[in-house]
């Protein structure tokens, strides 16, 4: 964590702000990490042990994350519950934000970078890198990133873990350079006045991990059609299986489009992006929004840049905005709602259910339907021409059930915090709280709409936000076992 921290230095240096915040961050950072490994230099992590490293690590890094914030002192940011809401948020790839006020006047370029790059680390980086120095563990490396690219599991790219470990870096690396490139590009050509080289590395930096953070109070509402375009494909690389990313790369392309869970993928965002188009285009109904947003009702060009765009961000979990969907009418609202359920691919760092488990649960029901019919028949589920594994499958209806589960007991907490505190949300406000936070998604609806923030809430809902965070980066069961008595049991 050390060596990211370099780059707000710099930024820090070029525009001649405080370095202290980052500089001490650093030397607390090597104090720590010099005594957690002269504790135990060589490590030998188990299956048990596994679960217990991966939740204290996405917990320590956070914290360790909210110095910077805490010693610049500027805005809203700087109380701790805030520090750690946001730091968390960066680190889950979350993307909900407190900042009161998003700008340059308030918050230094450098802490804004800052906050990019916490959601570029926690996207693979941190994930990656643990995998990588800490090659001699077979089983517990391998139970790494079975547990924490999200997914039910990523197969074995090369013969070993820190191997593969360095191509989906160098993946991650790849496109996040070719993204801050094909942003700055577009401005150099005229097309994006105000994609500067400064916006486009930080968004780099938050399109690849599906963050959706943002020096721009207007997220990408503040850029050009142009930007808003070009932003989408590498929110949908960035919600694609890596390791279908890498099998593409070293001469199997067929492999990604061949893929059942690739080709749902990306239908789901055509479905949607088209439904919600053809919504707006008819009539978004915007009776309540700013003037000077340009009305879409009969825009073709509009209307499609705007649903692609925002569905692709929701599906994603990126975050994103190109609009501020608070206008949008009550359909398109519940299309958008559906859609932060569904998730990207296994294997990326969008968060949610994912549309594998979608996929996997809707064969399975349709397997049981024709048993029923056909009580004699054995029908396994295939993918790709294998079986799907039975343990996998129940493994996969027990996740999504806790999943759903936590979402609407979460829902009524956080309705009956904001009675408690004065804070008046509907039903769809607090829901879109618990599966924003959850689902790993950043903006909500009403209150939580993608051109504000969470700052209203008390700081007892913002912890219990961060928890969601937390345990909706890890799977939920990855941190849920750790905190049941059989786990402590020898």
């Amino acid at each position: 964590m050390t060596v990211p921290l370099l780059l707000p230095v710099a930024i820090a240096l070029i525009y001649r702000e405080s370095v202290l915040p980052f500089v001490a961050t650093i030397l607390v950072a090597l104090v720590v990490g010099t005594a957690l490994e002269r504790l135990d230099p060589d490590p030998d992590l188990g299956h048990r042990e596994g679960f217990l490293f991966i939740g204290l690590t996405w917990l320590a890094v956070p914290l360790l994350g909210t110095l910077p914030y805490l010693i610049a002192g500027q805005g809203t940011v700087a109380h701790p519950v805030n520090a750690l809401f946001e730091s968390m948020s960066g680190f889950t790839t979350t993307g909900a934000t407190i900042l009161g006020e998003i700008s340059v006047e308030r918050h230094s370029r450098s802490l804004l970078m800052w906050r990019q790059l916490t959601q570029w680390l926690g996207g693979m980086g941190i994930v990656v890198l643990m995998v990588a120095i800490l090659p001699e563990l077979s089983v517990g490396g391998a139970q790494l990133v079975k547990n924490e690219a999200p997914g039910f599991g990523i197969d074995k790219l090369t013969p070993h873990i820190k191997e593969t470990a360095r191509a989906l870096w160098l993946i991650y690396i790849g496109f996040t350079l070719l993204a801050c490139l094909f942003y700055y590009g577009l401005h150099l050509a005229g097309l994006a006045p105000n994609m500067d080289l400064y916006n486009a590395i930080a968004h780099a930096f938050t399109t690849m991990p599906t963050g959706g953070f943002s020096p721009e109070a207007r997220s990408i509402e503040a850029f050009s059609p142009a930007i808003q375009w070009a932003v989408m494909p590498f929110m949908i690389v960035a919600g694609t299986n890596f390791a279908l990313l890498w099998y593409a790369f070293h001469g199997q392309p067929d492999r990604l489009f061949s893929n059942s869970e690739f080709r749902t993928y990306l239908g789901a965002i055509g479905v949607l992006g088209t439904l919600v188009a053809i919504l707006l285009f008819v009539d978004v109904g915007l009776a309540e929004a700013p003037v000077e947003i340009a009305p879409i009702p009969g825009d073709a060009e509009h209307s499609a840049r705007q649903a692609l765009f925002q569905v692709i961000a929701i599906v994603t979990t990126t975050g994103y905005a190109s609009m501020d969907f608070n206008t949008w009418s009550a359909p398109t609202q519940s299309i958008l709602m559906f859609a932060m359920f569904l998730g990207g691919s296994a294997g990326s760092a969008a968060g949610s259910i994912k549309i594998i488990r979608w996929y996997v649960i809707g064969r399975s029901a349709g397997r049981e339907l024709f048993t029923t019919i056909h009580p004699e028949a054995v029908r396994p589920i295939r993918m790709a021409n294998a079986i799907i594994d039975e343990e996998a499958i129940r493994g996969i209806f027990i996740l999504t059930l806790t999943f759903l589960a936590v979402f609407a007991l979460s829902t009524v907490l956080i309705f009956l915090d904001g009675i408690r505190t004065g804070i008046s949300l509907t039903t769809l406000e607090a829901m879109s709280v618990a599966m924003a936070t959850l689902g790993n998604i950043g903006p909500g609806f009403g209150i939580v709409g993608p051109m504000d923030s969470y700052l209203p809430f008390s700081d007892t809902a913002k912890l219990y936000m961060v928890f969601l965070m937390w345990i909706g980066r890890l799977e939920i069961l990855s941190v849920i076992v750790i905190l049941t008595p059989s786990y402590w049991q020898s």
